[in-house]
């Protein structure tokens, strides 16, 4: 099978499309024909060696995909061979074929296309289980959402607005701007145009605002900081900009908000029942048109330096995804 090999940790374009070994069901495993992959900004630093973890390497790049089941493994009773299934796994997905624990993999409706399907589970389950579990985010609270334009950010505005919040979104362009309320945002901040902080000063009157949803770091951060309620949460999600940012623990003190940490790939191994009962709802919702997946570009498989590269350049409007 064809596969995407980092061989070592690197640029880019060290990256190479590989002929691997058909893998096989061991188990309480299966292996899925993979039609479609999705594409995060997670996965290039992976393979640049800047993320938490660090695999061993050579290793395949990819934690979430879409396809049919072509080998049940023994022990397996809720998939069958022919079936349409997403999944998630820690690597791995940027590949023809995927072998699972079977505990990861998802039947498909046959109204969900393989290319949403596969852009559903990471950003969205990382916006679900954020804004679920870890914020507590309650109907008629104000929800903060940074980059709303990138997969992540606008699987949280959508689910925000699911789960009754009044979205503020803050991108640095009218183009994502707009996509961000197509999707469902209430209030919209070009930061690029505006003082950030002053601008949610201004639109809270001096209140601030009950949970963000912070995935560009840097500045940004900085300013969601200072502009928290009483018994707000800052979740950190991400720091797309590059910049780690160091939080003046005072501010948490004296505005008394939360900081709390959103690691979604730790969360499906340690609370893998609340990850599939996540799941289960975001379903729901997709099929009620509560939540969508929007695909900006599909990329061939042998394309997956340029589709990383879009991402983390964020240039990327929803999801990126690509097709074996």
């Amino acid at each position: 099978m064809k596969a995407i090999q980092c061989n070592a940790f690197g640029p880019l374009e060290d990256l190479v499309l590989a002929d691997l070994p058909d893998p096989t069901a061991g188990p309480g495993q299966v292996v899925i024909a993979v039609k479609a992959a999705g594409v995060n900004f997670p996965d290039g630093l992976l393979v640049q060696g800047l993320y938490q973890l660090q695999p061993p390497t050579p290793f395949v790049p990819g934690t979430e995909a879409a396809g049919i089941v072509v080998e049940v493994g023994e022990g397996v009773r809720h998939l069958s061979e022919g079936q349409r299934v997403f999944c998630c796994n820690l690597l791995n997905c940027y590949a023809e074929k995927l072998v699972v624990d079977a505990r990861q993999v998802l039947p498909l409706p046959d109204t969900i296309p393989f290319e949403e399907a596969a852009g559903l589970i990471t950003a969205h389950a990382t916006a679900h289980h954020a804004l679920k579990q870890r914020a507590n985010l309650q109907a008629g609270e104000t929800l903060l959402v940074t980059g709303a334009a990138g997969g992540t950010g606008l699987a949280a505005v959508q689910i925000g607005k699911a789960m009754g919040a009044r979205v503020i979104a803050v991108c640095s362009t009218a183009e994502k701007l707009a996509i961000a309320q197509a999707n469902g945002a209430d209030v919209l901040i070009n930061y690029s145009e505006k003082n950030l902080k002053d601008e949610l000063k201004t639109l809270t009157e001096g209140k601030g605002v009950d949970v963000v949803y912070e995935c560009v770091g840097g500045d940004t951060f900085n300013a969601c900081a200072r502009n928290m309620a009483w018994n707000g949460r800052l979740l950190v999600v991400g720091f797309a900009s590059g910049k780690i940012p160091e939080l003046a623990v005072n501010l948490a003190l004296v505005k008394g908000f939360s900081l709390v940490g959103v690691f979604w790939g730790t969360f499906t191994q340690k609370q893998p029942s609340d990850f599939a009962d996540n799941m289960q709802e975001l379903l729901q919702w997709y099929l009620a048109g509560k939540v969508k997946v929007h695909v900006d570009q599909l990329f061939p498989l042998a394309d997956a330096q340029q589709a990383l590269r879009k991402v983390l350049n964020r240039q990327a409007i929803g999801k990126v995804i690509l097709k074996p």
